[in-house]
């Protein structure tokens, strides 16, 4: 595969983004992977390498960028209380829904001028934090997101600007909302709403609750890792991406 590194310019600094494509035969549908609270590291390059290896043109993109270069974190970053899980949560609780929007549309617009990108709908897929950026960017791009899953969401009902909840009707593509059984951050009640409105929307797609996992359970290297969960993660995300990109 092709793998490199890129500053996107980004108001006046850069927001590092990891791309990866197969060698041949593109340009290659282009899908945009959106990280987890934890942030960029091998884990999430892998899980890009594996979606390229199947023919996608990938976007992983540092969106902690604007708190500096200094934003990937040590091992111990999920252990509360912790001195990176600290810095961390401090760069977390400062992200919101609109900046993240604008730097969708960056992304979008650098896949429109690269030639190994294939013109047509995008894909956008986020986890735990990112879930709600994924959902959010298809109510904002209608005309350009072809399919939205969110892994493990992190509350997609909120009182947030943006709140995906609010936006559902808005979509044009496809969504897939995938969530943990055992989730303190999407309790059942919250999912149940969400439910509720998925319902009522009428937007295309679907919403799952993956039964006896925890929170993160598609990440190889967590404690919660289901490797069951987790090949149906990338058998649910492969057949989206193939119905509708």
């Amino acid at each position: 595969m092709i793998e490199e590194t890129i500053e996107l310019e980004r108001d006046g600094t850069g927001m590092e983004t990891f791309l990866c494509r197969p060698e041949r035969h593109g340009p290659f549908p282009p899908v945009l992977m959106l990280m987890d609270a934890p942030g960029i590291r091998e884990e999430l390059v892998e899980m890009a390498r594996r979606l390229a290896a199947v023919g996608y043109f990938v976007l992983l993109p540092n969106l902690y960028y604007r708190a500096g270069r200094e934003t990937k974190f040590g091992p111990d970053v999920l252990d509360h209380g912790s001195a990176e899980h600290t810095r961390m949560r401090a760069i977390r609780t400062r992200m919101t829904i609109p900046p993240v929007m604008s730097d969708v549309a960056a992304m979008l617009s650098f896949l429109d001028a690269h030639a190994d990108a294939r013109p047509g709908p995008v894909g956008v897929h986020g986890y735990c934090m990112s879930g709600p950026y994924a959902l959010a960017a298809a109510a904002r791009f209608p005309e350009r997101i072809g399919a939205a899953a969110s892994y493990y969401g992190t509350w997609l009902v909120n009182d947030a600007e943006e709140s995906p909840h609010l936006n559902l009707h808005k979509i044009a593509g496809e969504i897939y909302i995938s969530c943990a059984e055992h989730d303190d951050l999407a309790p059942p009640e919250m999912v149940a709403e969400l439910k509720r409105l998925f319902d009522r929307s009428g937007v295309k797609g679907e919403l799952e609750i993956q039964p006896g996992v925890h929170h993160g359970f598609a990440f190889p290297q967590r404690r919660v890792y289901d490797k069951p969960a987790a090949e149906r993660h990338w058998e649910r995300l492969f057949a989206l991406y193939r119905r509708t990109l």
